[in-house]
């Protein structure tokens, strides 16, 4: 029997997102779409790319008889919700924040309010399906990651765990408007963002501390970074640009052969021999990870390139579904990017 999933937060992007990929995935059953607004409505009218949409699937306000629910929810939502379906015997994967993060604390630093289920932190499984699929098997709450630090962790995976970068980590990143959400503020209008690009959130943007925490879950040290994201005018798509400085005894092949085996058998990540395009993964779950040493400068830079509604949101949440229900992980992510 196929799962049972409903999409909490269906209305905006990454629901939108999350139902085009669910509706083609043949193990999973999209049973619910819940969401504050358009209610009563169904879901193929107010997302209009979902034309497959059944119409007697209607945006409502209860999860139904739904196994397993996508979050896709505002900070501090999920929290407020996710005991209560637990207990139910459901389980979340949230593709928000508010399961990132390891220490309550964290969240009244660096999103200003008291996390409502602290008691869920120390259970809750990090989704960077790479990584952490052994832990997904058995989750109940699964924290999806964000799609910055999807792409600097896996730029920076290979070479952290075998121990080839010193602890001084830059991240230098860009993403395309939709990664801010349905958002009339004058910064994302098209006369605002066209033909511009302009840094933002220097030095306290939400995804520093993930960054850091897995970094430091790899490395075994507390790293010192600096992550600068950027928005640039297009729609889909992100790039994480990471330099390290070299550990003594790094080099060039050392680098190549940590980048090789660490991703020779990931569905999903590709060692490119050139640098990745972000229009190269539109679409798509692929990351495309490209990885050059400095030699005279002693500097690790690693790129990642992803489709941040896709394996920055969407498709990893499926990722990680597969791996918590057993199913390969690329059952309903087989399409290809699209091109040009």
């Amino acid at each position: 029997m196929p799962v049972r999933v409903a999409i909490v937060g269906a209305t905006g992007y990454a629901g939108g997102e999350l139902a085009r990929l669910l509706l083609r995935h043949p193990e999973a059953r999209l049973v619910a779409a819940v969401a504050r607004g358009r209610q009563g409505e169904p879901l193929r009218d107010v997302q209009p790319h979902l034309h497959a949409a059944p119409a007697s699937l209607v945006v409502g306000a209860d999860p139904g008889d739904a196994e397993v629910l996508f979050t896709a929810l505002p900070a501090g939502e999920a929290a407020k919700l996710a005991p209560a379906w637990l207990a139910e015997g459901r389980a979340v994967i949230d593709i928000g924040s508010d399961f990132r993060l390891r220490d309550p604390k964290d969240y009244e630093h660096w999103y200003a309010y008291t996390h409502p289920a602290p008691q869920l932190l120390k259970e809750a499984v990090y989704g960077l399906t790479e990584l952490t699929r052994d832990r997904l098997r058995t989750a109940r709450v699964v924290a999806n990651p964000g799609c910055y630090p999807t792409a600097s962790l896996l730029a920076l995976a290979p070479a952290l765990r075998a121990n080839l970068v010193e602890d001084d980590i830059i991240v230098d990143a860009k993403s395309g408007v939709s990664g801010a959400g349905h958002n009339v503020d004058d910064a994302y209008l098209f006369g605002t963002i066209d033909e511009s690009v302009r840094p933002y959130g220097v030095p306290k943007h939400r995804h520093t501390p993930e960054i850091a925490q897995e970094v430091r879950g790899m490395s075994g040290r507390a790293p010192h970074l600096t992550f600068t994201p950027h928005l640039v005018p297009m729609t889909r798509g992100l790039i994480a640009t990471c330099y390290a400085t070299l550990r003594e005894g790094a080099n060039g092949a050392r680098v190549a052969e940590a980048y090789a085996t660490a991703y020779a058998e990931e569905p999903f990540v590709r060692v490119t021999s050139s640098y990745p395009a972000t229009k190269a993964t539109l679409g798509s779950n692929w990351c495309l990870v490209h990885a050059v040493v400095d030699e005279p400068n002693r500097r690790l830079v690693a790129f990642a390139a992803i489709d941040n509604l896709v394996k920055g949101a969407a498709g990893s949440a499926i990722q990680n579904l597969n791996a918590m229900r057993g199913y390969p992980e690329t059952m309903g992510l087989e399409a290809l990017p699209l091109w040009p």
